[in-house]
């Protein structure tokens, strides 16, 4: 699927830069030389973009080859996204110094009437005289900002940054919600949601702080920032940067933890931060691009507030709601019969959530692609046939791989072949110092301030592991390539790729090292991080045997703090997922006698001969402890007054000391 994928971009890029139409004269009149001129800039104009794309197959492929020779030997000093990085660097390199300019003809047009306007006009029609005499006209779309020297081989080298957002980001950002390791996210979920939310907020705040006060001095004292006429490079465009650079993407450290087998807290924190810091960092900067004012204004900053809040919590919404959907649809229908089928629905509604929010223009499709695959995962996948479970994982496993890839070999590329020269090695030095006093800012105080709720401390070691694996990777380039329009953005997309190559490559580096230096555990397996953990209701070596049966809680050990989730758990198993997927209960055993006919309606006869109650991996993110849900606490041991007999559950339940809720619900997978 990857080369369809590629084709359908190069299209794209094809259709909206290329002569749209030809006015004014039929093909009919124009001389033969003409025609066989422009059949052969065509014929060229094809051979570049299959070349192109055969650069970037074979890239991809060495990434490939490179990348199994270095687990083959173990070597983990570069990671595939930081070798992808450099292969992309050396062909930018070939492609800049190594081709000469396009012997294309370009033509200076001037407007006929002086006149200015605000902004570069969509099209431009061209019309010029043959040399028979003839008038042609031709429209022309825009590209961009026109360099000193074009050069033919460098513009097919460059893609339109729509396609990053429109087909690179999407399935990146489902892969990791629909592979979201629940149980060890929501055992962390206090800390993960102060470290995304509040984290990216102090993170945006502390760099655009730093970088305000460094480019008032700029203003003053560098010649290149008068030259590029940036004197208007406000506030806003500082807190912009500082949204965009917090979006971090510690994809080769977590490959990294996985092969060596983290500890799993440790691994929690860093990819839940990382899950919903993408999200936050991306409807932060486009909330704050809202803030047109360069001054401090109350009455703005609360409007910001207020458009970062509808426009999280509508994406929230949109991307359950389509999960909700595809749920509905294939749990009462029978394309569970035709994988195939099953398969390409499930794909195409999750892609759709991401148009569906695009194309209303307030929502963002990255936060709510993300929250469809966790309905997806929840939900739909319930409902999905053997074949399909397979396949959808597997599916979405290889994309996000060609995609990150993709995007890391592209951002090696375009470090030497984007039409932008733009470079401010003063405003690069103070970026880099500005995100590390910003994470640090984020990091420590955070962990501080979480620890004093928390029974399982983020201890010193984790906290400064956290502060290195804040790479930045393709959201942040994504973000900050999609508009370049201005000296001030083209400043800002320079620095980032600088930031992005060198965290990639040499923090991903030392990640191994970095581990052995703080001394964090390796080699811990999931079994063996919980064998201390016994499921609540049941005694240790007990497992097998109370499967399937239910657990109990004395109403007592419940904490006022996991209220709200408890009560979400219990609508949810009872209504929700009754609703939507095939597990047990079915309605007709959790909804009122007096709802019968619609419980009865609304049950399958697959539900009905189904012994499936809750899929493991989807209900046991929610109560692995009495504190796991309050804010900040991650701990994983469970308090012995809480823990009882399996045996003893029917006499208390008649006492009526314990409240019955499923086993599997705090189950361990």
């Amino acid at each position: 699927m990857a080369p369809k994928q590629m084709l359908f971009c190069v299209l794209q890029v094809l259709t909206m830069f290329a002569v749209v139409s030809a006015a004014g004269v039929a093909p009919a009149t124009l001389s033969p030389s003409i025609e066989k001129h422009q059949e052969a800039k065509v014929t060229k104009s094809h051979t570049l973009d299959n070349l192109n794309l055969l650069i970037f197959m074979f890239l991809l492929s060495m990434t490939v080859v490179t990348s199994w020779i270095f687990k083959y030997r173990r070597l983990r000093f570069v990671h595939e996204t930081g070798l992808a990085v450099i292969y992309g660097l050396i062909v930018g390199i070939i492609i800049r110094f190594g081709t000469s300019s396009s012997s294309s003809m370009t033509i200076d047009v001037n407007p006929a009437i002086n006149q200015s306007v605000g902004s570069p006009p969509d099209r431009l029609r061209l019309s010029f005289q043959l040399e028979k005499n003839e008038t042609v006209s031709y429209l022309y779309g825009y590209q961009g900002e026109s360099a000193s020297k074009e050069n033919e081989e460098l513009n097919k080298a460059t893609f339109d940054p729509e396609i990053f957002f429109n087909v690179l980001l999407p399935p990146i950002i489902f892969h990791a919600g629909y592979s979201l390791k629940r149980r060890h996210f929501f055992r962390n979920f206090g800390a993960i949601t102060a470290f995304a939310f509040l984290g990216t907020t102090i993170s945006c705040v502390v760099v655009g702080g730093i970088m305000y006060g460094f480019t008032r001095l700029m203003l003053l004292y560098s010649q290149n920032w008068t030259t590029w006429k940036m004197t208007n490079f406000g506030l806003t465009d500082c807190l912009f940067f500082g949204a965009i650079i917090s979006a971090t993407d510690p994809v080769t450290i977590l490959a990294i933890f996985h092969d060596l087998n983290v500890d799993v807290d440790m691994y929690a924190l860093v990819f839940g931060e990382s899950v919903l810091n993408d999200a936050v960092a991306i409807v932060l900067a486009g909330s704050i691009e809202q803030y047109k004012s360069s001054n401090f204004d109350g009455l703005a900053v609360i409007e910001a507030i207020g458009t970062f809040v509808g426009i999280f919590i509508g994406s929230f919404v949109l991307g359950s709601v389509v999960g909700a959907m595809t749920a509905v649809l294939t749990k009462f229908t029978k394309i569970r019969d035709y994988p195939l089928l099953e398969t390409t629905l499930f794909f195409l509604m999750s892609y759709s959530s991401f148009l569906a929010a695009e194309a209303t223009g307030r929502l963002t499709g990255i936060v709510t692609v993300l929250f469809c695959g966790i309905a997806q995962a929840h939900y739909t996948y319930n409902n999905l046939s053997t074949e399909s479970k397979i396949w959808t994982k597997q599916l979405f496993h290889l994309l996000n791989f060609l995609a990150e890839n993709f995007v890391f070999l592209y951002i090696g590329i375009s470090t030497f072949s984007f039409k932008t020269d733009k470079w401010d090695v003063s405003f690069i030095f103070a970026a880099f110092l500005a995100i590390i006093v910003g994470r640090m800012c984020n990091i420590y105080p955070l962990s501080f301030l979480l620890n004093l709720g928390r029974s399982n401390k983020i201890k010193n070691n984790y906290q400064h592991m956290m502060m290195f694996s804040g790479l930045r990777g393709a959201i942040a380039f994504a973000l900050a390539i999609r508009n370049t329009s201005t000296a001030g953005r083209q400043v800002i997309f320079t620095t980032t790729l600088i930031i992005v190559i060198t965290t990639v490559i040499l923090c991903g580096g030392l990640t191994t090292q970095m581990l052995q230096w703080l001394k964090i555990r390796v080699g811990v397996e999931d079994e063996t991080e919980m064998q201390n953990f016994h499921p609540v209701g049941s005694v240790p070596g007990d497992s097998d045997r109370s499967r399937g049966s239910t657990v109990q809680l004395p109403p007592e050990s419940i904490p006022d703090k996991t209220w709200v989730l408890m009560k979400w758990y219990s609508f949810d198993s009872k209504f929700v997922k009754p609703l939507l997927t095939n597990s047990r209960p079915t309605l007709i055993e959790t909804l009122p006698s007096c709802c019968e006919p619609l419980a009865r309606f609304l049950t399958t006869q697959e539900q009905l001969e189904s012994d499936q109650h809750i899929d493991g991996d989807s209900d046991t993110e929610v109560i692995l402890d009495e504190n796991a849900m309050s804010i900040g606490d991650g701990g994983s041991s469970i308090n012995g007054s809480a823990t009882i007999s399996a045996n003893d559950t029917q006499t208390l339940a008649k006492q009526g000391q314990i409240n019955m809720i499923p086993r599997s619900y705090a189950e361990n997978i």
